[in-house]
Formats: C-alpha cells, sequence, structure tokens
C-alpha cells in the first residue's frame, strides 16, 4: 500500500511556547493552547520515528497544531534518540511528564498521553512504570507495543535492537508486554493495512492486556493516523473524547 506520507512535511503554525526541561537541545517540548483546554485534560504527544535520530518532532507539528484547533491544549515532547541508549530516551519522557504540565496552562489538571509508533510504545511504557497521579489514559497510534515481536519482524530495519543496542529479550523493563498492566484506560488504534508497524503487534499487547480497547481502522495505514486530512482522523480525536 503506497501511503500518503505529505503529513511528514507539512507546515504548521508555529507553537506558542518552546520550554527545555535539560540541557540538551533535544530535551525541550512545543506547547500549543487550546480554546477547550482549560476544561480538558492536557495532551502530552510523543513522536514516533523508530527511535532514530533523523526523526523529530517537526512531523508531528501538523498534527499538534490540528489537536489545538480541536480545543486542547497540546505538549509536543522531543527526546534523545540515541542509537543503543534507550535509556535516554526513557529518561526524557519521564523527566518531561514530571515538569512540563505544571508550566503550562490552560488545562483541567490531568494529563493524556498520546503517542504514534515509537512514540506510543514510550507511551504505554510511562503508564505502565511511573507514577503519574494526574494521568487519565493513552491513546497509542499503531504503537510498536510488543518490543520482541516487532524485532521478530525485523520493523525499521533492525530499529528495536538499533534502539536498545541488543535484543529486547535483555530489556524487560523497556518493553510494555513485558511490565505491568498500566492501571488507567489505554485505547490503541490501529491501521487495518499498516505495513510499517503491522495489525499484529496491536493485536499481541491487547492479547496480553485484555482490558486494552483497540480501535481497527479500515484501509487506513501507518501515517494516516496522525493525518488531520484523512478519514482515519476522527477516529483519533474520538478516542481522545471518550478518555477526557
Amino acid at each position: 500500500m503506497a501511503e500518503d506520507l505529505s503529513i511528514l512535511t507539512r507546515l504548521a503554525s508555529a507553537p506558542d511556547l518552546t520550554l527545555p526541561y535539560g540541557d540538551h537541545e533535544d530535551q525541550c517540548a512545543d506547547f500549543r493552547r487550546g480554546q477547550e483546554g482549560a476544561q480538558r485534560p492536557l495532551l502530552v504527544l510523543v513522536h514516533g520515528g523508530f527511535w532514530k535520530p533523523a526523526y523529530d518532532r517537526a512531523h508531528a507539528q501538523a498534527m499538534s497544531a490540528a489537536l489545538a484547533q480541536a480545543g486542547w491544549s497540546v505538549l509536543t515532547l522531543e527526546y534523545r534518540r540515541i542509537p543503543g541508549q534507550a535509556q535516554a530516551s526513557l529518561d526524557d519522557v519521564a523527566a518531561a511528564l514530571a515538569l512540563l504540565p505544571a508550566r503550562v496552562a490552560p488545562h483541567n489538571g490531568q494529563l493524556l498521553l498520546i503517542g504514534h509508533s515509537a512514540g506510543g510504545h514510550l507511551a504505554l511504557w510511562a503508564a505502565a512504570t511511573l507514577t503519574l497521579p494526574a494521568l487519565r489514559g493513552v491513546v497509542a497510534l499503531a504503537p510498536a507495543a510488543d518490543l520482541r515481536l516487532a524485532d521478530a519482524l525485523n520493523l525499521g530495519d533492525g530499529a528495536v535492537r538499533k534502539f536498545l543496542g541488543s535484543a529486547p529479550e535483555h530489556h524487560p523493563m523497556v518493553d510494555p508486554m513485558q511490565l505491568p498492566a498500566p492501571s488507567v484506560a489505554i485505547t490503541i488504534v490501529q491501521g487495518d493495512a499498516d505495513e510499517v508497524v503491522p495489525p499484529a503487534v496491536a493485536q499481541s499487547y491487547c492479547a496480553a492486556f485484555p482490558r486494552t480497547r483497540l480501535v481497527a481502522v479500515p484501509e487506513a495505514g501507518h501515517f494516516a493516523l496522525i493525518d488531520p486530512l484523512q478519514a482515519a482522523w476522527s477516529e483519533v480525536l474520538e478516542a481522545l473524547n471518550q478518555l477526557s
């Protein structure tokens, strides 16, 4: 299936703020205010890109702007993506979630995590491992939710091993499948036609954690889920509305 990749380079309005949460240039986040933000949880968006240095938050800007236009206040995280140093990415997500929500407004004091692909993996990891009293739920879009299966399928040309530095069996505390079930509501939105992170990965996670809600989107590929111009976008907004 040939996917429309225009979302990866589509321009968007500038964020209202860019806030650091550490000294490294990738330890920062963009904030966009939503008109209904005071009545809703803060959306924390974690971008994908198979944890690779080449893919940063720039490709999520159009998505972030569309979520803000839909009324949400949105914090789009950047994080270090260093091959073989997965802990740097995990530490950054944890630090951003601990420090930044109190520094932005408006929102109602609660959090929703939304992550795409590798960002979905990081969102699920955060929900399973971090103490986040304000967290209401997670919407994971085509997440790399099962690192062992993603590795076996050689997704992203060996992206899992490049991220971890070795086989995922040696990193149980990084793999959502090998962690306890998150205590908050989890929704996975998955395109049926996704060839980048195929439906089998989401299905494996849902089989292990049957309380997970799976929204299968017919004929949708990997990038349709982050593209406000695609039909699948309505499913993403509905998943967020249900959790809020």
